[in-house]
């Protein structure tokens, strides 16, 4: 009876979540067409990590497709998030009913919220991000309200929410990794442990992008240049078109005092493959207005040539 027990709080779903949220999306689909489930319910959250595996490979088509009208209901929101990027022209529409909705998240559940404020966090709606996720006491809920206050610059809020999730899992992959960019942001002796915790999860799973992009600033964070480099390249290997590698490698290549035309390559890489990053329309915006001043500075000290009479 008790060897019942037991095998009945096998969480069947653990490699599959696991693999998500290390950034393996392939593995993460291929651990969940091996399982066999035993109910409905872990069949409808192993079908939440497949679909949202592909719409993190960008592979939209598969979620429009697939999730039909009478899918079940946890499904639904992921074909939303499909939508809102593979047709910016439908995003008006897509936020006009989400601020119907997020008065109501309570009972709309977990795959709601999360993509809800995934929507807003795009958006840099930071405020209504928050607003779905207050509360929850989902993990996941709780590891991207960590993002969010990171990206807000609220290390404050975000170490407070890292203690909710260590009291909720200490030992959680999702626990682990939210103390570690939060002790990114702090200083100290606290890149170190950030490493640690990312070497950690490199060693016991497997090297990722996310992973390996966090050991990367780990490193360059307490100026350990030239070792960071070599694992932004083993990221590369992987994947030689994520952005957060590419800039990672722009900038760790900047300390090192490599030739600029080695950073402008991946720089030009970054604008072809990702033109929308932030770090694009930044650069260019500064470009643009750098060209304009110093036009206006022309115009002022460089005198045009007059005809003499």
């Amino acid at each position: 009876m008790a060897r019942q027990q037991q095998q009945n709080e096998v969480d069947e779903l653990f490699n599959v979540r696991n693999y998500f949220y290390i950034g393996n999306y392939q593995q993460c689909i291929n651990e969940a067409q091996k399982l066999k489930l035993s109910s409905p319910e872990a069949t409808v959250e192993r079908d939440i990590f497949v679909f949202r595996s592909f719409l993190a490979q960008k592979k939209y088509s598969i979620a429009l497709n697939e999730i039909k009208d009478n899918s079940p209901k946890e499904l639904q929101p992921l074909k939303l998030l499909a939508q809102y990027f593979a047709s910016p022209e439908k995003r008006e529409t897509i936020l006009e009913q989400l601020e119907k909705d997020k008065y109501h998240v309570a009972e709309k559940g977990a795959s709601f919220r999360l993509v809800a404020a995934l929507i807003y966090y795009q958006e840099e709606n930071f405020d209504d991000a928050l607003r779905v996720l207050w509360k929850s006491d989902n993990i996941e809920c709780m590891a991207l309200s960590v993002q969010i206050y990171l990206k807000m610059n609220r290390s404050d809020l975000a170490q407070s929410e890292v203690k909710a999730m260590q009291e909720k899992d200490e030992d959680a992959t999702l626990t682990q990794l939210s103390l570690a960019h939060v002790n990114l942001t702090l200083g100290g002796n606290k890149f170190q442990e950030a490493f640690y915790i990312f070497q950690e999860l490199i060693d016991k799973y497997t090297p990722t992008t996310l992973l390996l992009n966090g050991k990367a600033n780990s490193l360059a964070l307490q100026h350990k240049f030239e070792e960071a480099e070599e694992v932004l390249q083993e990221a590369l290997e992987k994947d030689s078109n994520n952005p957060n590698t590419l800039v990672n490698m722009m900038v760790v290549l900047a300390h090192l005092g490599k030739p600029e035309e080695a950073s402008q390559r991946y720089f030009m890489q970054l604008k072809d493959s990702h033109p929308k990053h932030p770090f694009v329309t930044e650069y260019l915006a500064k470009e643009a207005e750098y060209d304009k001043v110093a036009q206006q500075l022309e115009a002022i000290y460089i005198p045009k040539n007059k005809n003499s009479t």
